[in-house]
Protein backbone atom coordinates (compact mmCIF):
# COMPACT_ATOMS: atom_id res chain seq x y z
CA UNK A 1 0.00 0.00 0.00
CA UNK A 2 2.25 2.48 0.90
CA UNK A 3 4.20 1.38 -1.84
CA UNK A 4 1.58 2.76 -4.45
CA UNK A 5 1.21 5.78 -2.03
CA UNK A 6 4.88 6.86 -3.06
CA UNK A 7 3.83 6.08 -6.62
CA UNK A 8 0.59 8.16 -6.41
CA UNK A 9 2.55 11.25 -4.88
CA UNK A 10 5.26 11.06 -7.42
CA UNK A 11 2.82 11.09 -9.97
CA UNK A 12 1.06 14.19 -8.63
CA UNK A 13 4.62 16.23 -8.30
CA UNK A 14 5.64 14.96 -11.79
CA UNK A 15 2.40 16.56 -13.75
CA UNK A 16 2.15 19.19 -11.44
CA UNK A 17 5.35 20.17 -13.09
CA UNK A 18 4.81 19.21 -16.36
CA UNK A 19 1.74 21.74 -15.90
CA UNK A 20 3.07 24.24 -14.40
CA UNK A 21 6.04 24.21 -17.25
CA UNK A 22 3.67 23.91 -19.87
CA UNK A 23 1.59 26.57 -18.11
CA UNK A 24 4.84 28.67 -18.30
CA UNK A 25 5.72 28.17 -21.62
CA UNK A 26 2.17 29.53 -22.87
CA UNK A 27 2.53 32.57 -20.87
CA UNK A 28 6.40 33.04 -22.55
CA UNK A 29 4.75 32.49 -26.04
CA UNK A 30 1.69 34.72 -25.51
CA UNK A 31 3.56 37.71 -24.00
CA UNK A 32 6.73 36.76 -26.70
CA UNK A 33 5.80 35.11 -29.83
CA UNK A 34 5.84 37.85 -32.09
CA UNK A 35 9.35 38.97 -31.09
CA UNK A 36 10.64 35.53 -31.16
CA UNK A 37 9.28 34.82 -34.68
CA UNK A 38 11.15 38.29 -35.71
CA UNK A 39 14.10 37.55 -33.72
CA UNK A 40 17.25 38.28 -36.81
CA UNK A 41 18.10 34.58 -37.73
CA UNK A 42 14.28 33.65 -37.91
CA UNK A 43 14.31 31.42 -41.05
CA UNK A 44 11.02 32.88 -41.78
CA UNK A 45 11.71 36.55 -41.80
CA UNK A 46 15.17 37.35 -42.45
CA UNK A 47 18.05 36.92 -44.34
CA UNK A 48 21.89 37.81 -44.19
CA UNK A 49 21.18 39.10 -40.90
CA UNK A 50 18.51 41.72 -42.48
CA UNK A 51 14.77 41.66 -42.75
CA UNK A 52 14.16 39.55 -45.88
CA UNK A 53 10.51 40.11 -46.77
CA UNK A 54 8.05 42.87 -47.54
CA UNK A 55 8.25 46.53 -48.80
CA UNK A 56 8.87 50.05 -47.53
CA UNK A 57 7.33 53.48 -48.37
CA UNK A 58 7.21 56.58 -47.13
CA UNK A 59 4.66 58.65 -46.23
CA UNK A 60 3.47 59.26 -50.01
CA UNK A 61 3.80 55.84 -51.11
CA UNK A 62 7.13 56.53 -52.32
CA UNK A 63 8.93 53.03 -52.40
CA UNK A 64 12.16 53.60 -50.43
CA UNK A 65 12.93 49.97 -49.63
CA UNK A 66 12.00 46.38 -51.45
CA UNK A 67 13.45 43.84 -48.78
CA UNK A 68 13.48 40.63 -51.26
CA UNK A 69 16.94 39.11 -51.68
CA UNK A 70 18.31 42.03 -53.53
CA UNK A 71 17.80 44.19 -50.99
CA UNK A 72 16.43 47.59 -53.54
CA UNK A 73 16.38 51.12 -52.20
CA UNK A 74 14.89 53.78 -53.94
CA UNK A 75 15.66 54.69 -57.51
CA UNK A 76 16.60 58.13 -56.08
CA UNK A 77 20.42 58.84 -54.40
CA UNK A 78 19.59 61.93 -52.59
CA UNK A 79 16.66 59.06 -51.06
CA UNK A 80 18.72 56.53 -50.52
CA UNK A 81 20.71 58.41 -47.85
CA UNK A 82 18.49 60.58 -46.34
CA UNK A 83 16.77 57.17 -45.31
CA UNK A 84 19.12 54.70 -44.72
CA UNK A 85 19.57 54.81 -40.92
CA UNK A 86 15.93 54.20 -40.85
CA UNK A 87 16.24 51.43 -43.35
CA UNK A 88 19.58 49.71 -42.02
CA UNK A 89 22.55 48.70 -45.02
CA UNK A 90 22.98 45.52 -46.53
CA UNK A 91 25.43 44.28 -43.89
CA UNK A 92 23.19 44.91 -40.96
CA UNK A 93 25.94 47.66 -39.54
CA UNK A 94 23.32 49.98 -39.38
CA UNK A 95 20.13 48.80 -37.03
CA UNK A 96 16.64 49.40 -38.74
CA UNK A 97 14.91 48.83 -35.09
CA UNK A 98 11.30 49.95 -35.92
CA UNK A 99 10.96 48.05 -39.30
CA UNK A 100 12.27 44.70 -37.79
CA UNK A 101 9.96 45.75 -34.96
CA UNK A 102 7.10 44.75 -37.26
CA UNK A 103 8.64 41.76 -38.92
CA UNK A 104 5.82 39.41 -37.91
CA UNK A 105 3.05 42.28 -39.05
CA UNK A 106 4.99 42.22 -42.53
CA UNK A 107 4.97 38.45 -42.60
CA UNK A 108 1.43 37.65 -41.22
CA UNK A 109 1.59 36.39 -38.09
CA UNK A 110 -0.92 36.15 -35.25
CA UNK A 111 -0.45 33.74 -31.61
CA UNK A 112 -3.15 31.91 -32.79
CA UNK A 113 -2.55 30.76 -36.53
CA UNK A 114 1.88 31.32 -36.11
CA UNK A 115 2.90 33.01 -39.44
CA UNK A 116 -0.66 32.23 -41.48
CA UNK A 117 0.87 33.87 -44.67
CA UNK A 118 1.58 30.80 -46.53
CA UNK A 119 1.76 32.26 -49.56
CA UNK A 120 4.13 34.55 -48.76
CA UNK A 121 2.95 37.93 -50.18
CA UNK A 122 5.14 41.05 -49.55
CA UNK A 123 3.91 43.38 -46.65
CA UNK A 124 3.96 46.82 -46.20
CA UNK A 125 5.53 49.38 -44.03
CA UNK A 126 4.29 52.45 -44.60
CA UNK A 127 6.61 55.44 -42.76
CA UNK A 128 5.56 58.18 -41.36
CA UNK A 129 8.44 59.98 -42.52
CA UNK A 130 8.85 62.05 -45.71
CA UNK A 131 11.57 61.62 -48.41
CA UNK A 132 11.01 64.80 -49.64
CA UNK A 133 11.75 66.34 -46.57
CA UNK A 134 14.50 64.14 -45.43
CA UNK A 135 16.16 64.71 -48.72
CA UNK A 136 15.60 68.94 -48.17
CA UNK A 137 17.58 68.51 -44.41
CA UNK A 138 20.27 66.32 -45.66
CA UNK A 139 21.05 68.77 -48.29
CA UNK A 140 21.42 71.48 -45.81
CA UNK A 141 23.00 69.86 -43.96
CA UNK A 142 25.50 70.17 -46.52
CA UNK A 143 27.36 67.11 -45.29
CA UNK A 144 28.04 68.24 -41.73
CA UNK A 145 27.73 65.43 -38.94
CA UNK A 146 24.42 65.91 -36.70
CA UNK A 147 20.88 65.58 -37.14
CA UNK A 148 17.48 67.51 -37.84
CA UNK A 149 14.47 66.14 -36.77
CA UNK A 150 10.20 67.32 -36.97
CA UNK A 151 7.58 65.83 -35.19
CA UNK A 152 3.55 67.01 -35.50
CA UNK A 153 3.29 67.08 -31.68
CA UNK A 154 -0.46 66.52 -31.77
CA UNK A 155 -0.17 63.19 -33.51
CA UNK A 156 3.12 61.83 -32.90
CA UNK A 157 4.08 61.30 -36.82
CA UNK A 158 7.67 61.94 -37.61
CA UNK A 159 8.27 64.03 -40.56
CA UNK A 160 11.82 64.23 -40.60
CA UNK A 161 14.76 62.26 -38.60
CA UNK A 162 17.74 62.40 -40.76
CA UNK A 163 20.97 61.64 -39.45
CA UNK A 164 24.54 62.40 -40.97
CA UNK A 165 27.27 61.08 -42.02
CA UNK A 166 25.28 58.76 -44.12
CA UNK A 167 26.25 57.14 -47.82
CA UNK A 168 24.82 55.84 -50.51
CA UNK A 169 24.02 52.00 -49.65
CA UNK A 170 24.49 51.06 -53.48
CA UNK A 171 28.19 52.99 -52.95
CA UNK A 172 29.28 51.71 -49.70
CA UNK A 173 32.60 53.62 -48.54
CA UNK A 174 35.60 52.32 -47.16
CA UNK A 175 34.43 53.30 -43.61
CA UNK A 176 36.66 50.60 -41.81
CA UNK A 177 39.74 52.29 -44.09
CA UNK A 178 38.55 55.96 -43.19
CA UNK A 179 41.49 57.98 -41.70
CA UNK A 180 40.07 61.62 -42.12
CA UNK A 181 37.34 61.09 -39.47
CA UNK A 182 34.73 61.65 -42.24
CA UNK A 183 33.04 58.48 -41.23
CA UNK A 184 33.32 58.93 -37.77
CA UNK A 185 30.37 57.08 -36.27
CA UNK A 186 28.68 56.70 -39.37
CA UNK A 187 26.59 53.72 -38.19
CA UNK A 188 24.48 55.22 -35.48
CA UNK A 189 21.68 56.96 -35.60
CA UNK A 190 22.06 60.45 -34.26
CA UNK A 191 18.74 61.05 -33.42
CA UNK A 192 17.83 58.11 -31.33
CA UNK A 193 21.61 56.40 -30.40
CA UNK A 194 23.39 60.18 -29.30
CA UNK A 195 23.21 62.11 -26.58
CA UNK A 196 24.67 65.76 -27.16
CA UNK A 197 26.06 68.39 -24.60
CA UNK A 198 23.24 70.52 -24.76
CA UNK A 199 24.44 74.03 -24.33
CA UNK A 200 21.82 76.81 -23.68
CA UNK A 201 18.75 75.13 -24.98
CA UNK A 202 18.78 73.61 -21.59
CA UNK A 203 17.95 77.06 -20.30
CA UNK A 204 14.58 76.46 -20.94
CA UNK A 205 14.89 73.49 -18.76
CA UNK A 206 15.81 75.84 -16.09
CA UNK A 207 13.56 78.44 -16.48
CA UNK A 208 10.74 76.50 -16.42
CA UNK A 209 11.92 74.39 -13.37
CA UNK A 210 12.49 78.47 -12.16
CA UNK A 211 8.51 79.23 -13.19
CA UNK A 212 7.43 75.93 -11.03
CA UNK A 213 9.17 76.43 -7.98
CA UNK A 214 10.79 80.31 -7.50
CA UNK A 215 7.86 82.51 -6.38
CA UNK A 216 7.51 86.03 -8.21
CA UNK A 217 10.62 85.11 -10.46
CA UNK A 218 9.33 86.68 -13.04
CA UNK A 219 9.07 90.42 -11.32
CA UNK A 220 13.26 89.59 -10.18
CA UNK A 221 16.07 90.83 -12.36
CA UNK A 222 19.17 89.81 -12.60
CA UNK A 223 22.59 91.67 -13.34
CA UNK A 224 25.17 90.91 -15.84
CA UNK A 225 28.43 92.28 -15.94
CA UNK A 226 29.83 89.76 -18.04
CA UNK A 227 31.10 87.41 -15.34
CA UNK A 228 30.07 85.55 -12.30
CA UNK A 229 33.21 84.67 -9.59
CA UNK A 230 32.32 81.73 -6.79
CA UNK A 231 35.27 81.82 -3.97
CA UNK A 232 38.27 83.73 -3.24
CA UNK A 233 41.93 83.45 -4.78
CA UNK A 234 43.57 80.35 -6.18
CA UNK A 235 40.02 79.03 -5.73
CA UNK A 236 37.60 81.38 -7.40
CA UNK A 237 35.49 79.93 -10.35
CA UNK A 238 34.14 81.98 -13.11
CA UNK A 239 31.01 81.72 -15.16
CA UNK A 240 31.43 84.13 -18.48
CA UNK A 241 28.90 85.83 -20.86
CA UNK A 242 30.14 86.72 -23.99
CA UNK A 243 28.59 90.07 -23.56
CA UNK A 244 27.73 92.87 -20.52
CA UNK A 245 24.02 91.72 -20.87
CA UNK A 246 23.24 94.38 -17.77
CA UNK A 247 19.64 94.02 -15.68
CA UNK A 248 18.06 91.65 -17.33
CA UNK A 249 14.59 89.50 -16.32
CA UNK A 250 13.65 85.70 -16.48
CA UNK A 251 12.51 86.54 -20.55
CA UNK A 252 15.13 88.83 -20.81
CA UNK A 253 17.73 86.38 -19.69
CA UNK A 254 16.43 83.37 -21.94
CA UNK A 255 16.11 85.85 -24.66
CA UNK A 256 19.80 86.99 -24.56
CA UNK A 257 20.94 83.54 -23.42
CA UNK A 258 22.66 84.95 -20.40
CA UNK A 259 25.15 83.12 -18.60
CA UNK A 260 25.61 85.53 -15.57
CA UNK A 261 21.92 85.71 -14.87
CA UNK A 262 21.24 82.10 -15.22
CA UNK A 263 23.96 81.44 -12.56
CA UNK A 264 22.02 83.87 -10.56
CA UNK A 265 18.49 82.12 -11.27
CA UNK A 266 20.31 78.87 -10.29
CA UNK A 267 21.34 80.67 -7.02
CA UNK A 268 17.71 81.07 -6.46
CA UNK A 269 16.62 78.08 -7.95
CA UNK A 270 18.99 75.92 -5.68
CA UNK A 271 19.70 72.39 -6.52
CA UNK A 272 17.05 70.33 -5.04
CA UNK A 273 14.38 72.46 -7.12
CA UNK A 274 16.51 71.85 -10.67
CA UNK A 275 17.10 67.93 -9.91
CA UNK A 276 12.99 67.70 -9.10
CA UNK A 277 12.70 69.85 -12.29
CA UNK A 278 14.45 67.26 -14.53
CA UNK A 279 13.08 64.21 -12.81
CA UNK A 280 9.37 65.99 -13.52
CA UNK A 281 10.28 67.09 -17.42
CA UNK A 282 12.12 63.68 -18.12
CA UNK A 283 14.95 65.14 -19.72
CA UNK A 284 17.39 62.22 -19.10
CA UNK A 285 15.05 59.69 -20.14
CA UNK A 286 14.78 57.39 -23.19
CA UNK A 287 12.25 57.93 -25.43
CA UNK A 288 10.86 54.44 -26.66
CA UNK A 289 8.57 54.09 -29.95
CA UNK A 290 8.31 51.35 -32.16
CA UNK A 291 10.71 49.08 -30.74
CA UNK A 292 12.97 51.44 -30.20
CA UNK A 293 14.44 52.87 -27.05
CA UNK A 294 16.94 56.04 -27.22
CA UNK A 295 20.12 56.80 -25.89
CA UNK A 296 19.40 58.61 -22.11
CA UNK A 297 20.43 62.15 -20.86
CA UNK A 298 22.46 63.00 -17.92
CA UNK A 299 22.04 65.59 -15.26
CA UNK A 300 24.55 64.85 -12.72
CA UNK A 301 25.33 67.86 -10.05
CA UNK A 302 26.99 65.08 -7.52
CA UNK A 303 29.85 67.02 -5.93
CA UNK A 304 29.83 70.22 -7.60
CA UNK A 305 30.45 72.88 -6.44
CA UNK A 306 28.88 76.29 -7.20
CA UNK A 307 30.24 77.34 -10.46
CA UNK A 308 29.72 73.60 -11.83
CA UNK A 309 25.85 74.08 -10.73
CA UNK A 310 25.38 77.26 -12.70
CA UNK A 311 27.08 75.61 -15.56
CA UNK A 312 25.11 72.86 -15.35
CA UNK A 313 22.02 75.06 -15.02
CA UNK A 314 23.75 76.55 -18.67
CA UNK A 315 23.77 73.19 -20.14
CA UNK A 316 27.25 72.40 -20.12
CA UNK A 317 28.79 70.51 -16.64
CA UNK A 318 28.10 67.11 -17.15
CA UNK A 319 24.83 67.54 -19.11
CA UNK A 320 23.73 65.27 -21.94
CA UNK A 321 20.08 65.27 -24.04
CA UNK A 322 19.18 62.98 -26.53
CA UNK A 323 17.82 64.73 -29.69
CA UNK A 324 14.38 62.71 -30.15
CA UNK A 325 13.81 63.63 -26.06
CA UNK A 326 14.04 67.13 -25.88
CA UNK A 327 12.33 67.36 -29.36
CA UNK A 328 9.19 65.52 -27.47
CA UNK A 329 10.22 68.60 -24.48
CA UNK A 330 9.36 71.12 -27.17
CA UNK A 331 6.22 69.58 -28.04
CA UNK A 332 4.88 69.27 -24.73
CA UNK A 333 5.50 73.02 -24.47
CA UNK A 334 3.43 73.92 -27.55
CA UNK A 335 0.92 71.15 -26.03
CA UNK A 336 0.16 73.48 -23.19
CA UNK A 337 2.43 70.80 -21.36
CA UNK A 338 1.39 67.52 -22.89
CA UNK A 339 1.84 66.57 -26.35
CA UNK A 340 1.53 63.40 -28.25
CA UNK A 341 4.80 60.53 -28.23
CA UNK A 342 6.53 60.39 -31.16
CA UNK A 343 6.39 57.40 -33.89
CA UNK A 344 7.77 56.34 -37.02
CA UNK A 345 6.12 53.78 -38.41
CA UNK A 346 2.08 54.72 -39.38
CA UNK A 347 0.72 51.17 -41.13
CA UNK A 348 1.81 47.70 -41.38
CA UNK A 349 -0.47 45.60 -44.63
CA UNK A 350 0.07 41.80 -45.11
CA UNK A 351 -1.45 40.97 -48.17
CA UNK A 352 -5.24 42.49 -48.06
CA UNK A 353 -4.74 42.41 -43.96
CA UNK A 354 -4.05 45.66 -42.30
CA UNK A 355 -1.90 43.66 -40.03
CA UNK A 356 -0.81 47.44 -37.55
CA UNK A 357 -2.40 50.91 -37.56
CA UNK A 358 -0.52 53.35 -35.52
CA UNK A 359 -2.46 55.10 -32.82
CA UNK A 360 -1.64 58.56 -30.95
CA UNK A 361 -0.44 57.87 -27.45
CA UNK A 362 -0.16 61.29 -25.21
CA UNK A 363 2.77 61.53 -22.73
CA UNK A 364 2.90 62.13 -19.21
CA UNK A 365 1.86 65.66 -17.87
CA UNK A 366 5.41 67.37 -17.24
CA UNK A 367 4.21 71.17 -16.84
CA UNK A 368 1.04 73.09 -16.62
CA UNK A 369 -0.97 74.98 -18.82
CA UNK A 370 0.28 77.89 -17.20
CA UNK A 371 3.76 77.21 -17.30
CA UNK A 372 3.80 76.18 -20.93
CA UNK A 373 1.91 79.38 -22.23
CA UNK A 374 4.72 81.62 -20.41
CA UNK A 375 7.90 79.40 -22.17
CA UNK A 376 6.24 79.40 -25.18
CA UNK A 377 5.48 83.27 -25.11
CA UNK A 378 9.42 83.37 -24.15
CA UNK A 379 10.16 81.40 -27.06
CA UNK A 380 8.50 83.16 -29.21
CA UNK A 381 9.94 86.62 -28.21
CA UNK A 382 13.37 84.60 -28.57
CA UNK A 383 12.66 84.81 -32.33
CA UNK A 384 10.89 87.70 -32.74
CA UNK A 385 13.32 90.07 -30.74
CA UNK A 386 16.48 88.22 -31.50
CA UNK A 387 16.71 85.90 -33.94
CA UNK A 388 15.06 87.83 -36.22
CA UNK A 389 11.53 86.39 -37.88
CA UNK A 390 12.38 87.00 -40.97
CA UNK A 391 14.69 84.00 -40.98
CA UNK A 392 11.63 81.97 -41.04
CA UNK A 393 9.33 83.27 -43.60
CA UNK A 394 7.54 80.81 -44.07
CA UNK A 395 5.80 79.47 -40.59
CA UNK A 396 6.01 81.26 -37.35
CA UNK A 397 8.71 79.98 -35.02
CA UNK A 398 8.96 80.05 -31.35
CA UNK A 399 12.44 78.16 -30.32
CA UNK A 400 15.94 78.57 -28.36
CA UNK A 401 19.43 78.19 -30.03
CA UNK A 402 22.56 76.50 -27.74
CA UNK A 403 26.24 76.69 -28.41
CA UNK A 404 27.52 74.34 -26.27
CA UNK A 405 31.46 73.57 -25.83
CA UNK A 406 32.18 69.76 -26.60
CA UNK A 407 36.25 70.52 -25.03
CA UNK A 408 39.47 69.27 -26.87
CA UNK A 409 39.97 72.59 -29.15
CA UNK A 410 36.94 71.60 -30.76
CA UNK A 411 34.62 74.03 -32.59
CA UNK A 412 31.50 74.10 -30.18
CA UNK A 413 28.35 72.08 -31.53
CA UNK A 414 25.68 74.16 -32.88
CA UNK A 415 22.00 73.79 -31.49
CA UNK A 416 18.63 74.93 -31.75
CA UNK A 417 15.14 73.39 -30.59
CA UNK A 418 11.52 74.95 -30.92
CA UNK A 419 8.66 74.60 -32.22
CA UNK A 420 5.92 76.19 -34.90
CA UNK A 421 4.08 79.08 -33.13
CA UNK A 422 0.37 78.45 -36.16
CA UNK A 423 -1.68 75.80 -34.32
CA UNK A 424 -2.00 74.58 -37.79
CA UNK A 425 0.84 73.44 -38.39
CA UNK A 426 1.56 71.62 -35.07
CA UNK A 427 5.70 70.61 -36.02
CA UNK A 428 8.09 70.83 -33.23
CA UNK A 429 11.70 70.21 -33.96
CA UNK A 430 15.27 69.73 -32.95
CA UNK A 431 18.48 70.03 -34.84
CA UNK A 432 22.08 69.35 -33.85
CA UNK A 433 25.56 70.35 -35.99
CA UNK A 434 28.63 69.12 -34.74
CA UNK A 435 31.25 71.68 -34.70
CA UNK A 436 28.91 73.80 -36.16
CA UNK A 437 29.69 77.07 -33.61
CA UNK A 438 26.98 79.03 -33.25
CA UNK A 439 23.39 77.65 -32.95
CA UNK A 440 21.48 80.34 -34.43
CA UNK A 441 23.93 80.93 -36.83
CA UNK A 442 24.17 77.16 -37.89
CA UNK A 443 20.61 75.35 -37.57
CA UNK A 444 18.22 78.69 -38.38
CA UNK A 445 18.47 78.01 -42.16
CA UNK A 446 18.80 74.40 -41.85
CA UNK A 447 15.70 74.47 -40.22
CA UNK A 448 14.21 77.21 -42.40
CA UNK A 449 14.56 74.88 -45.09
CA UNK A 450 12.94 72.17 -43.67
CA UNK A 451 9.93 73.29 -41.87
CA UNK A 452 9.53 74.68 -44.88
CA UNK A 453 9.25 71.40 -47.24
CA UNK A 454 7.32 69.94 -43.78
CA UNK A 455 4.60 73.04 -44.42
CA UNK A 456 4.31 71.89 -47.55
CA UNK A 457 3.27 68.51 -47.32
CA UNK A 458 0.81 68.83 -44.83
CA UNK A 459 -0.36 71.79 -47.12
CA UNK A 460 -0.98 70.29 -49.91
Amino acid sequence: MNRVTNRTWLMAIFILVLMTGMLFFLGEYWMKADSWVSAPGSPHVYSNRNLGVGTIEDRSGTLLLNMGSKREYADNKATRKSTLHWLGDREGKISAGAVSHYAGAMVGFDRINGIYNTEQTAGTTKLTISSRVQNAALEALNGRKGTVAVYNYKTGEILCAVTSPTFDPNEVPDVAGDTTGTWEGVYLNRFTQVSYIPGSIYKVVTAAAALESVPGIEDMTFQCTGKVEYGEGENVATVTCESVHGKLNLKGALANSCNCCFAQIAEVLGRDAMLEAVQRLQVTDSVRFDGITTARGNYDITGAGAASFAWSCIGQHTDTVNPARFMTLMGAIAGGGQAASPYIVSQVTCGEDITYRAQTEKTDRIMSEEIAATLKTYLRGNVKDIYGDWKFPSIQVCGKSGTSQVGGGQTSNALFAGFAADPQYPLAFVCVVENGGYGATTCIPILNKVLSECKAIMAG
